[in-house]
C-alpha cells in the first residue's frame, strides 16, 4: 500500500478504536454498566434505582403526651420512597442526559467512520491501479498515450469522492476533541459527587432505606387497630367496566396473595376476572376468567383467604366460591335478611347484603323487616358462614350511601353522590355509636362499592366505571414504657 493509503487507513483504524473504547468505557466511568436504554432514551437502571416516583414520605402527626403520660401520635405509612428528596437528584438527571448525548454522538461518529472505511477499502484496488500506472509513466514517459491518459483521468474522477471523506475525517476529529472535553467535565463532576456521598453508594443506601421501611411497616402492624380520622384524596387505578361493579384483593391477614379480582355489574353477573398482580390489572393483562355456577346480586362481595363470598341472585343465600378449585364450597342462608332491593343502600342496585372483612374477620351488613330497615352487623364464621354475633346499629340502611368495617367498627357514608362523607360509626366492641364528620372526595360522583382492605389499609371503591383507592389515617393510642 502507498504512503497516502497507509495514512488514511491509520486514521480510520485509530478513530474506530477510539470510538469503540469510548462506547465500552464511558458507561463504566459514569456507573451505567448493564444499563438498558428504552425507546424513549430513558436510562432505566438509574431511573428505577434513584427516582422511584412521587409517593409521599413517612409522616408523624401531632405527637404529644396526655395527662396520664401516654404517647399519642398519628402515623401515615405510604408506599416506598427511595431518597427522592436528595438534592443530588437534579444533578444526576443532568449527568444522565449528558451521557446520553455523548453516547449518541459517539454512535454517529462510529457509524460514519465504519461506512467510510468500507468505502476506502472498496477504492483500494483502484488506488493501486492508479499508483501502478503513475510509476510506469514516470519510469517510461513514452508509454503515456492519449488513450492511457484518458483512462487515467477516468480513474482519478472515480477517486475524487475521497476528498469529501478526508474532509469529514477532519470534522470528526474536531468532534472527538469536543467529546473528550465533555468526558473530562463529567469525570470531574462525578468525582465531586462521589466525595460528597462519601463511603456509601446508592445501592447500599437503598438497602438501608428498604430495611428501615420494612421495620416501620412491621411497627405499624404491631400498632393494631385504630379509629378512622381521615380519608385521603382518591387515587384512580383504572377506568374500566360499567357504571356499577366491584374489585378487590384478598383481605386475609397475613397473606402474600397479590391477585386482583374484578366483577362488573350488579345484576345476575357470573364472570369474575382474576389478575395476577395489581400491575396486570391496571394494564388489563395476565388474567383468567372464573364463571360462577350461581349469579350474584349487588356489589357487596369480598375475597377472604382465597375464596369469594357473595350474595346469590334473588335470595339471601351466601355463597363461598374457592378460586383454586373453581368450585362452590359452601352455601348458607342469612336468616331474615332482605334481598332483591328490599333494603338496599341509597343507590339501589340489589345492594341488600354487603359482605366485608377487616382485621377481626368476616362480616355481613344487611337489614330485615323485624329490624325496621335499620342496619344489622353480623360477625360470620368463614368456614361455616354461621352468625357468631349480631348488632343492631339503629341506622336506616336506605339512608346510607355505602359502609365498610375497620377494626370492628362499622363506618357509614351519608351518600353515594358528590359531597359524601363518613358521618356515622358503630363500634361493635362497645356496642356504641357516634356521628362523625370525615369528608372525602367523590371524584366521579357515583360510588357503588366501598370496602376496606386491612392488608393494604386502604379503601377500594368502584366509582362510575373507575376503580379508585383511598388511603386512610387511623388514630392509635400507644402506652409508653416510661
Amino acid at each position: 500500500m502507498t504512503v497516502p493509503m497507509l495514512k488514511i487507513g491509520a486514521v480510520l483504524s485509530t478513530m474506530a478504536m477510539v470510538t469503540n473504547w469510548m462506547s465500552q468505557t464511558l458507561p463504566s466511568l459514569v456507573g451505567l454498566n448493564g444499563t438498558i436504554i428504552s425507546p424513549d432514551g430513558t436510562h432505566e437502571r438509574i431511573i428505577s434505582g434513584l427516582y422511584p416516583g412521587s409517593e409521599e414520605g413517612w409522616q408523624v402527626y401531632s405527637t404529644a403526651s396526655d395527662p396520664d403520660g401516654r404517647c399519642v401520635c398519628t402515623v401515615v405509612a405510604p408506599a416506598r420512597n427511595l431518597c427522592k428528596r436528595d438534592p443530588r437528584n437534579q444533578q444526576l438527571r443532568l449527568l444522565t442526559e449528558q451521557v446520553q448525548n455523548v453516547s449518541q454522538s459517539m454512535e454517529v461518529v462510529h457509524l460514519r467512520t465504519s461506512r467510510d472505511l468500507q468505502y476506502v477499502r472498496d477504492s483500494e484496488p483502484l488506488l493501486r491501479g492508479v499508483d501502478g500506472h503513475l510509476h510506469t509513466y514516470v519510469a517510461s514517459p513514452r508509454t503515456l498515450t492519449s488513450k492511457t491518459l484518458q483512462e487515467l483521468k477516468g480513474q482519478m474522477s472515480q477517486l475524487r469522492p475521497l476528498l469529501s471523506v478526508v474532509e469529514q475525517y477532519r470534522l470528526d476529529l474536531q468532534m472527538l476533541a469536543t467529546l473528550r472535553m465533555e468526558l473530562l467535565n463529567l469525570s470531574i463532576i462525578l468525582t465531586a459527587i462521589q466525595e460528597e456521598v462519601g463511603a456509601y453508594d446508592y445501592e447500599e443506601l437503598q438497602q438501608r432505606v428498604l430495611l428501615l421501611e420494612t421495620r416501620l411497616h412491621s411497627c405499624m402492624n404491631k400498632l393494631g387497630c385504630g379509629r378512622l380520622t381521615a380519608v385521603s384524596n382518591p387515587i384512580t387505578v383504572k377506568s374500566s367496566g360499567s357504571r356499577f361493579g366491584s374489585w378487590m384483593t384478598d383481605a386475609m391477614i397475613p397473606s402474600s396473595d397479590s391477585r386482583v379480582w374484578s366483577m362488573d355489574g350488579y345484576y345476575k353477573g357470573r364472570r369474575v376476572l382474576e389478575y395476577r398482580t395489581m400491575g396486570d390489572f391496571t394494564k388489563g393483562q395476565n388474567f383468567v376468567q372464573h364463571l360462577l355456577p350461581h349469579p350474584w346480586a349487588g356489589t357487596g362481595h369480598v375475597v377472604y383467604n382465597g375464596s369469594l363470598y357473595y350474595n346469590k341472585h334473588q335470595s339471601n343465600i351466601l355463597v363461598q366460591y374457592h378460586f383454586r378449585s373453581r368450585s362452590v364450597l359452601l352455601q348458607r342462608s342469612l336468616s331474615g335478611a332482605g334481598y332483591n332491593n328490599t333494603f338496599p343502600y341509597s343507590w339501589g342496585g340489589s345492594s341488600d347484603i354487603d359482605l366485608m372483612a377487616d382485621e377481626t374477620g368476616l362480616w355481613a351488613v344487611y337489614t330485615s323487616i323485624p329490624n325496621a330497615g335499620n342496619i344489622m352487623v353480623s360477625r360470620l364464621d368463614p368456614r361455616s358462614l354461621e352468625i357468631l354475633q349480631s348488632w343492631d346499629t339503629g341506622f336506616p340502611k336506605r339512608s346510607a350511601g355505602e359502609a365498610f368495617m375497620i377494626c370492628g367498627t362499622l363506618y357509614v357514608t351519608n351518600s353515594h353522590l358528590a359531597g359524601a362523607k363518613v358521618h356515622f360509626a358503630y363500634n361493635t366492641n362497645t356496642s356504641t355509636y357516634e356521628y362523625t364528620d370525615i369528608p372525602f372526595h367523590n371524584q366521579y360522583s357515583h360510588i357503588s362499592m366501598m370496602d376496606y382492605n386491612p392488608r393494604e389499609r386502604a379503601l377500594y371503591t368502584w366509582n362510575n366505571g373507575h376503580q379508585v383507592l383511598y388511603n386512610v389515617t387511623l388514630f392509635h393510642v400507644i402506652q409508653s414504657d416510661g
